[in-house]
This record gives structure tokens, sequence and C-alpha cells, in this order.
């Protein structure tokens, strides 16, 4: 099964500290080191090319977007946003799985920019908010374990209750349902005749 892609994303300088615990609890703890390839910026050796080019490409590769808005929009382009709201829309715009937590700061400690960013990002999903590493860990933990249910990478309920996302009807075999009719005819007088659609 293909590993789980995220894509952990903030203003460079403000969140540095809980994009690495973020990153680190990932890879540590038990389950999701087995489903899951995180990238954050600290980890990317020098290379002759554009850094944010850099990030949109893997933004594109990624299946879960995890960004984490604070007070400080950062770096600006000409057009006037940054990074961490393009990669926001590129991920919008490639349909990634977005996870979104914010700071717990009063509006008026942030900056204009990123309030605009945040009226962006609260018109298209919810967001999560945290004042502590610790519980931005315990809820983007949450938000994991929801999206890992909710595609059926796990289990939650018995196995023999629970379906394959991944099966369709070119799966079943033909010459099995023929066997299975055939036996439960002979065994348990099942009243449906092996011609049965």
């Amino acid at each position: 099964m293909k590993p789980i892609n995220i894509f952990i994303s903030s203003v460079q300088s403000e969140f540095a500290k809980e994009r690495r615990i973020l990153a680190d609890y990932l890879r540590n703890d038990a389950m999701f080191r087995k489903i899951c390839e995180v990238f954050i910026f600290e980890d990317i050796p020098a290379q002759d090319r554009l850094a944010h080019d850099l990030y949109i490409t893997e933004v594109k590769k990624c299946d879960i977007y995890i960004g984490l808005l604070g007070r400080e929009f950062g770096f600006e382009f000409e057009d006037e946003t940054s990074p961490t709201e393009r990669e926001f829309d590129s991920a919008s715009l490639n349909h990634k799985y977005r996870l979104i937590f914010l700071l717990n700061a009063a509006a008026k400690e942030r900056h204009p920019k990123m309030n605009r960013l945040i009226g962006k990002v609260s018109e298209s999903l919810v967001y999560g908010k945290f004042s502590s590493p610790s519980e931005l860990l315990s809820d983007v933990y949450s938000s994991l374990v929801n999206y890992l249910v909710e595609k059926g990478r796990l289990r939650v309920e018995p196995f023999d209750k629970s379906r394959n996302n991944e099966a369709s009807l070119d799966d079943i075999s033909d010459e099995k349902i023929k066997w299975f009719v055939e036996k439960a005819r002979d065994e348990r007088a099942f009243p449906l005749s092996v011609n049965s659609s």
C-alpha cells in the first residue's frame, strides 16, 4: 500500500519548532511511521532550485496538506501573496486533503494579510485552533486518525463488517460464485440456481 504523503506548511520563522515536533512525532509513532511520509522545509538538502518551486512540487505530490497559521504573514511576492498562501492555494487547486490549524490569537495581533488568508481558509473548510505545541499535536493526531478512518486505512469495526473501498464488481469471480451456489444448494438447500443473475 502506498504511503500517505504529508506536507507541513507555515511561515518559516514562526512555527519551526512545531513543524519539527509534528514531523518527529509522525516519523516515530508506531502507527504513523508505517503509513506516512512527512515533508518539512528543514529536511531539504541544498539544491540549485528555487525554494518556492520545490515547495509547490511537494504540495502537488502530497496527500495531506497541514497548514499552521499564526501572527506573521512572512515573505511577500510581488502579488502580495506569501509562500504559505501559495502552498494553500496549490493544495486547494490540486484537491489535496487540507488540515489547517490556527494559533489562538486575537485578530489585532495578526498581520492584516494573515487575517485575509484566514478569511480565505474559512470560506472553504473548518480549521482547528491551538495554543501550545502539545495541543497542536493532539489536534493533528485526532484529525489524521479521522482521515485514516474515512479513507479506510484504519479500521474501527470488525474486518468482516467493513467494506473494501478499492474493490469493484470486476473483482468478483464468476467461477467462485458458481462453486459457492452449488455447494450451498447441495449442503443447505440454497434456493437460487447456479444460473441466477
